[in-house]
């Protein structure tokens, strides 16, 4: 599957959540954007993750692992900044682009895998998109290799949703267990009620 990239956008500032990096908050026994990138690695698909720079100290929870990391100066900018130059750096030949958010810790690989063979088995290239159990939009998000130069011009902190929507005639949602999709963990609120209860709806990803 190294023709498919994955893309953990991972350069923000964690400004909600008042002092604490959520990225490396433990999951299983594992710091989440080490767990995100170890997921991402089993689909066997290439894996690229940005940070706000590579001295930075979740680059350390990522040691050892075979991912491409890729520093984002601008990351101020928003979300756009570091699918920008994630995709700017991926490896020739990727014939799409996986869009994982960090911080979503209930995403496993067999549902990057869905995505995976979703995108395989059309004829032509679709957009993939993760969704809740009740078809809620979420993420993941798969971007085949014709929408790069759409992701190459974003601007903002809008992530890649005016894309979804230019794209809509060529959108494949599939289901993922649960609201496994839609948990994204922003606050110390919000981690606390994950761990001290059921999954909840936290939020909906905008892209």
């Amino acid at each position: 599957m190294q023709d498919i990239a994955i893309l953990i956008p991972a350069a923000g500032t964690s400004s909600r959540m008042r002092g604490r990096d959520k990225l490396t908050e433990v999951v299983s026994g594992e710091p989440l954007l080490r767990r995100q990138a170890q997921t991402a690695m089993a689909t066997g698909a290439h894996v690229c993750v940005t940070l706000p720079d590579y001295d930075h100290p979740r680059a350390e929870t990522l040691a050892g692992l075979p991912v491409q990391l890729v520093g984002v100066p601008d990351a101020e900018l928003g979300m756009s900044a570091s699918l920008r130059r994630g995709v700017a750096m991926l490896p020739r030949g990727m014939k799409a682009v996986i869009v994982l958010p960090a911080d979503m810790p209930e995403i496993e690989t067999e549902d990057i895998s869905l995505l995976i063979e979703g995108f395989r088995a059309t004829p032509y290239p679709m957009l993939q998109q993760a969704t809740a159990a009740d078809g809620t939009p979420g993420h993941p998000v798969l971007f085949p290799a014709n929408c790069f130069s759409a992701i190459l011009q974003l601007t903002g902190d809008q992530g890649a949703r005016d894309i979804l929507t230019a794209n809509a005639h060529r959108l494949r949602r599939i289901a993922l267990a649960d609201e496994r999709a839609l948990i994204d963990l922003d606050t110390p609120e919000a981690w606390d009620a994950w761990r001290g209860g059921p999954p909840q709806k936290l939020s909906v990803p905008a892209e």
